[in-house]
């Protein structure tokens, strides 16, 4: 399985409208396998599954159209017990989720320093190449670079430079592309340069509609616990995918995200054990029918 996948995990993509719901309970099933699925040695029951997929407000027909798309995929496989199917995350899925929760868990959880320096790459895919150019761009995105010119991509973040070069390795660019890591020279605006970049606007008005959203929510039975607990993982898994995280230094105001991060980390916390309960519940229930 290509490693582009590994994006999948956090970025809905986009869809025309009559494939969105299609996608939407693809995301969802994502969502609930790295939570629940994974954890439990990667096995889980259709109807499970499919009850699942009911509290969330999914129908049926979604629900299984995004295990068989998954399965097309490779990411899981079926074994049929009498009447009922039981699905079991294949090894290319194992790694999959585990690289994309590592991922999206960590994501700002802790402050880091930064020495200043900045990873700098030049690589050029031409316009008829368009599936390569989604997939660089893609993969680097996940990474947190943000290109602020055609065929230039930048990162605070020298560290990443053995992951960018997997990814140029991984898609026979090494001999269009080129790198360096160093600090910056004291030409041109620093501040012009990542607004370029990135759109950090759009970023800072997702992490206010993210709190106002879930700090302070709530819950009253394990349904709810389960039920807003996806739905808080489906929100919080797409930032990893559009903040670079950037240093503080190169921020000229008090950045959401570190607010935001303490907010998912909470509730998932306080939730955690009410909602694995309710999934339990729906998992014993789907094992005892016949």
């Amino acid at each position: 399985m290509s490693n582009d996948r590994r994006a999948d995990v956090a970025a809905e993509p986009s869809q025309r409208p009559r494939e969105k719901t299609s996608a939407s309970a693809r995301s969802i099933l994502l969502t609930v396998l790295g939570e629940f699925v994974l954890p439990r040695r990667g096995e889980v029951w259709t109807g499970t599954l499919v009850h699942a997929f009911g509290a969330l407000g999914v129908e049926e027909k979604s629900a299984r159209q995004a295990l068989a798309r998954t399965a097309a995929e490779g990411l899981l496989d079926s074994e049929r017990h009498g009447r009922k199917v039981r699905w079991n995350l294949t090894g290319a899925g194992d790694r999959l989720l585990r690289e994309g929760t590592e991922r999206i868990y960590g994501f700002m959880r802790r402050p880091h320093a930064w020495d200043g320096r900045w990873l700098v790459l030049t690589v050029g895919v031409p316009e008829t190449q368009r599936r390569l150019r989604h997939r660089l761009r893609t993969r680097l995105t996940w990474l947190g670079l943000g290109s602020p010119a055609p065929t230039l991509w930048v990162v605070p973040d020298a560290s990443k430079e053995a992951a960018v070069r997997e990814v140029v390795r991984e898609l026979d660019l090494t001999d269009r592309a080129f790198a360096w890591t160093g600090p910056a020279a004291d030409v041109g605006d620093t501040t012009k340069l990542i607004t370029a970049a990135w759109d950090l606007d759009d970023v800072e008005k997702r992490y206010a509609t993210f709190i106002e959203r879930f700090d302070g929510l709530a819950v009253d039975s394990d349904r709810e616990a389960f039920v807003n607990q996806v739905l808080l993982i489906q929100e919080w898994r797409r930032f990893p995918f559009l903040d670079p995280d950037l240093p503080a230094e190169l921020l000229d105001h008090a950045w959401p995200g570190p607010r935001a991060a303490a907010v998912f980390h909470d509730l998932h916390n306080r939730w955690h054990r009410r909602a694995q309960s309710e999934w339990d519940r729906m998992d014993e229930d789907a094992a005892a029918r016949h």
